[in-house]
């Protein structure tokens, strides 16, 4: 006999460490799905100090933890466009900004379609989708994926009270510009993570017990780094300590980091600078917590977590300094890894320490709401790590970009990082003895760089898709 969704779940939590059949819901599970924009680890709940989330940090308290999450491509549109179809980059043919995923897979089912289709009302508020088509309202509901994955999206902007900037300075002399900072005027809900906040809090009152998928896509601390002045107030100048790279650090090849307009503008980065820009983007960080907690304290306020899977996550990692860089798009650990956060009815919160990706977030989902997923999914369910936070992960993990023509793939092993330049660079760090990934070790172990570069190409013709699809009419 096929168990149903609900007589399924109960199923999944008798099995689960602390879960109980008390606490099993009487219905479809809620999803509340939480994506913020270049999220880096740098987050009180993953061990930095110097930046205030508390809000984050008692999610983390109640949630399994993944110390070493990855994304399968360090940019927006190519990242969210792979964990929402639990496909790889080089499957979805979304390896840019400028690309939506139907254009190239126009029958795919997307996770939150699977869960609107399962009968959950489904709202997105903010950025889940990648954002495009500026004012041309049909074209929004494209990257939207309206009426696909979702019965309604909202985006927001600030208000003119907000836009006013208190103070603030553009760091490269317009060079890059979005590279700029604002202290800004108005509250919380004067910024449209405020907004996106208020929002959701709206649509789960209003829903009342009717089963949910909500994505909450805050969009701090993506550039431009604006916050109201009161986060730019908790980081005092001085206070913040800034990464300085050892002197024998092994110079990067050059498609690995410092390209472009970039490489230049951050290459003439004066210490003010580089305090500013970390000032601002722990100051957004704080002032999305404080939405994030908004949110959570509504999940409280209506006992939500009973029946109610909340997802956090940043679609990339972030460098902040390292190997002289702001931005992300590099196959460096601090661009590829990102924080997870997995909190569900009977799941007892623990760290994971294995190593899992962003595309795994589709087969544990559905499996969590007892639903049987699309075949050939490239992710694997984490079922096994949220019974049990001590249990091994994936084996490797894989990220890769694209810089114009160039190509880079990434393999990441429990020890090592291996990657892989389309000019024939290669990169060896040994995350045992060099975490920063400061030291190219390549030359010294030939055999390491033969073992992994093969798995690597197996792994490659295994998932291999087009890379760029013909578009359908």
């Amino acid at each position: 006999m096929r168990l149903s969704p609900p007589l399924l779940w109960l199923t999944c939590l008798a099995a689960l460490p602390g879960g109980t059949l008390a606490a099993a819901p009487a219905g479809k599970l809620n999803v509340l799905l939480i994506t913020i924009d270049d999220l880096r680890d740098s987050l009180g709940c993953y061990g930095n100090t110097a930046v205030q989330t508390p809000n984050i940090d008692r999610l983390a308290a109640r949630a399994v933890r993944f110390e070493r999450a990855y994304a399968q491509y360090p940019v927006c549109n190519p990242s969210r466009s792979s964990l929402l179809t639990g496909l790889r980059p080089d499957q979805t043919g979304v390896t840019d900004n400028n690309t939506l995923v139907r254009e190239c897979l126009p029958e795919v089912v997307t996770l939150p379609q699977l869960l609107k289709e399962d009968g959950r009302h489904a709202a997105a508020f903010g950025k889940i989708s990648h954002l495009g088509g500026g004012r041309d309202s049909a074209l929004r509901a494209r990257w939207a994926d309206l009426p696909h994955s979702w019965h309604t999206a909202q985006r927001f902007e600030a208000t003119p009270l907000g836009s006013k900037k208190l103070a603030g300075r553009d760091l490269t002399q317009g060079k890059l510009k979005w590279c700029h900072w604002g202290a800004m005027d108005g509250g919380d809900d004067d910024q449209p993570d405020g907004q996106i906040a208020r929002a959701v809090i709206t649509e789960i009152e209003k829903l009342g017990d009717r089963p949910w998928i909500i994505g909450a896509g805050f969009m701090k601390p993506h550039d431009p780094f604006v916050a109201p002045q009161k986060y730019f107030d908790l980081y005092p100048h001085g206070s913040l300590k800034l990464h300085r790279p050892p002197g024998d650090q092994t110079p990067a090849p050059p498609l690995a980091v410092g390209f472009g307009a970039l490489g230049v503008a951050f290459a003439q980065f004066t210490d003010l600078e580089r305090e500013e820009f970390l000032r601002a983007y722990y100051a957004c960080t704080s002032y999305m917590d404080a939405q994030v907690g908004r949110v959570l304290d509504t999940l409280d306020r209506l006992h939500l977590w009973e029946n109610t899977v909340v997802i956090f996550l940043g679609d990339n990692g972030y460098h902040l300094g390292e190997r002289e860089w702001w931005n992300k798009d590099t196959l460096f650990e601090r661009s590829c890894r990102t924080p997870l956060l997995i909190a569900a009815p009977g799941v007892k919160p623990g760290v994971a320490r294995g190593l899992v990706e962003l595309v795994d977030l589709y087969p544990t989902v559905a499996e969590i709401c007892g639903l049987t997923p699309p075949p050939h999914l490239a992710g694997q369910s984490l079922r096994t790590l949220l019974r049990d936070p001590a249990a091994p992960g994936k084996p490797a993990a894989f990220t890769l970009v694209r810089h114009g023509t160039a190509r880079g793939d990434s393999i990441r092993t429990d020890r090592w990082r291996f990657t892989r330049w389309s000019d024939g660079a290669i990169e060896l760090y040994d995350h045992a003895a060099d975490p920063e990934e400061d030291h190219n070790v390549a030359p010294a172990h030939p055999a390491v760089v033969r073992d992994l570069s093969n798995q690597l190409s197996a792994a490659l013709a295994s998932g291999a898709g087009p890379t760029r699809p013909t578009p359908v009419p």
